[in-house]
């Protein structure tokens, strides 16, 4: 969030250190990449495009980074430090931008790293319509296969409706509505998913209490479940975890479901339950380790129905390692004749790495393989 072009080389060590810390404790990582570019950077779009290319290089190597959202609400134009859309050169940018950045991710391999833009709900009609001409006009078919989702912004009873008496649900079918029929003038499909990128309530007592927050957001995740069929969504985000200052007599910095000491507002333990009750299950995929002994070598191999989920694996015995293999069908192997020669079995282990960032191991006992 706030991954801005024109802070240059500072910023990029700053976000790697923070997509480490937090995949290393197990989270999954998004990045925002943002076009707001310097004086001089505004309107290069080939150096914008490089340094996109150099993002995913960067990024992309940690398979728990997994999402990069090109340039952020480039339909807006009258906020350039929360959007891109007044720079000159932006609209390019968003599609120049997806377009490098999944070229790059195929090229390296980083199968999990899925790319997209967003949209804010919205803007002047006369406005979102020129918008989405343009992506009609200048985008074709490199930006529509580059494309794995689209990121929705939409803040009922805040932003877009102001005021919404229906506490945020008529507001959000509303904006999924508008967006399928704006996205289907780009030439945008259906199948491609729907990210709610940002969508809250701010607090700001006594006229924004923390209860209604609690209500409001009950009403707009539910919203967003009983509708994802219709519109096919696939992520959620509530904006934010927490204030950015409870003090502020602005309301626009208490959008947290915590104070910004981390003090839990009713909205906490709701969301909470919300998640548990309607956030996707994962379970173990369904994988299999088979292993042959040939020429004195023995071949393993991946396989299984979730084969499609593995994104590399590596394979041993004992002390002897393969190479890792980042290609389907993922399979090595590892010669057998220098194992203790006093021992019948051994176990040859293989861990595949997941897509979505988890690891799976598998084990199978081996004998004895001749020459």
């Amino acid at each position: 969030h706030r991954f801005f072009w024109s802070e240059g080389e500072p910023a990029i060590k700053r976000f790697l250190a923070l997509a480490d810390f937090y995949t290393a404790a197990g989270y999954l990582v998004e990045l925002q990449l943002r076009y707001h570019p310097s004086a001089e950077q505004e309107g290069d779009l080939a150096a914008w495009e490089a340094h996109v290319r150099d993002i995913v290089h960067r990024f992309g190597s940690n398979p728990r980074v997994v999402a990069i959202q090109v340039t952020n609400e480039v339909n807006i134009t009258f906020s350039p430090d929360s959007s891109d859309g007044s720079y000159n050169g932006a609209r390019d940018a968003l599609i120049r931008g997806v377009i490098a950045a999944k070229d790059e991710a195929r090229r390296r391999g980083y199968r999990q790293l899925e790319i997209g833009f967003n949209w804010a709900y919205r803007s002047e009609p006369s406005a979102e319509s020129s918008f989405w001409a343009y992506l009609r006009d200048h985008g074709g078919k490199d930006f529509l296969g580059s494309l794995d989702w689209v990121g929705v912004d939409a803040y009922p009873g805040t932003v877009f409706p102001p005021a919404a008496s229906d506490r945020g649900r008529g507001g959000l079918v509303n904006a999924f509505s508008t967006f399928r029929c704006y996205a289907a003038t780009a030439s945008i499909p259906e199948s491609v998913p729907i990210h709610v990128e940002e969508n809250g309530w701010p607090t700001a007592p006594p006229e924004r209490s923390y209860d209604e927050q609690a209500q409001v957001a009950e009403t707009m995740v539910r919203t967003v479940n009983d509708f994802r069929g219709t519109y096919n969504i696939s992520d959620y985000r509530w904006f934010n975890l927490r204030d950015g200052d409870t003090t502020s007599p602005n309301f626009q910095t208490q959008y947290g479901l915590m104070t910004d000491e981390y003090q839990p507002k009713p909205a906490y333990p709701v969301y909470r339950g919300l998640v548990a009750e309607l956030g996707r299950r994962y379970v173990k995929p369904r994988l299999a380790l088979s292993v042959r002994c040939r020429s004195g070598r023995w071949a393993a191999r991946l396989g299984g129905p979730d084969i499609g989920q593995v994104l590399r694996a590596g394979f041993r015995v004992g002390d002897l390692r393969a190479a890792e293999d980042a290609t389907p069908p993922f399979a090595r192997s590892i010669s057998a004749r220098t194992f203790d020669r006093d021992r019948s079995r051994w176990s040859m282990r293989a861990r595949a790495t997941l897509i979505d960032g988890r690891v799976v191991g598998l084990s199978r006992s081996i004998g004895r393989c001749a020459d």
